[in-house]
């Protein structure tokens, strides 16, 4: 039985220096690029959306932050819905994945995959088992950073 595997080890080595030399290499640069730019030009929107609330609304900036970060997830979830935010992501990576779009996006997706098991089951209790870490995290690190930030200015104060 050792020798079985002996040569099982030596099968599985071969197979990774395999893959290892047939895989192509990753564009990490062009990847990088393109997250930088695309995510850029999603903050760039959130910020034209929040001067339009700003100029149109009779909002102040603050004020203005709430119907802005409203409008980028009623977009993200539009365009999940019709299928472009999967095709967009897939090209620029991580630059989608902008908080509130990143999110909006896996909560419609989710929902809209479970929508054949009905409203409540399928799709609300689909988007709660994504929502729950995301927000238990949230709030976890918030506070490791509160608690953080308080001993800092105590410290220096």
């Amino acid at each position: 039985m050792t020798a079985h595997s002996a040569d099982d080890r030596k099968a599985q080595q071969e197979y990774r220096l395999l893959v290892r030399e047939k895989r192509p290499p990753k564009p990490v640069i062009r990847n990088a690029v393109r997250a930088f730019w695309v995510g850029g030009l999603v903050c760039d929107l959130g910020q034209w959306i929040q001067g339009l609330y700003m100029r149109w609304g009779g909002f102040d900036r603050e004020a203005a932050a709430n119907p802005t970060v409203a409008t980028l997830i009623l977009l993200a979830v539009l365009l999940t819905g019709f299928g472009v935010y999967d095709r967009l992501a897939q090209w620029a990576g991580a630059g989608l994945a902008v908080p509130v779009t990143g999110f909006a996006n896996a909560m419609s997706s989710s929902a809209i995959e479970a929508r054949s098991e009905g409203l409540v089951l399928g799709v609300g209790g689909t988007m709660f088992k994504m929502a729950g870490p995301v927000i238990v995290f949230g709030v976890v690190a918030a506070f490791f950073v509160a608690l953080v930030r308080t001993l800092l200015v105590r410290l220096s104060g």
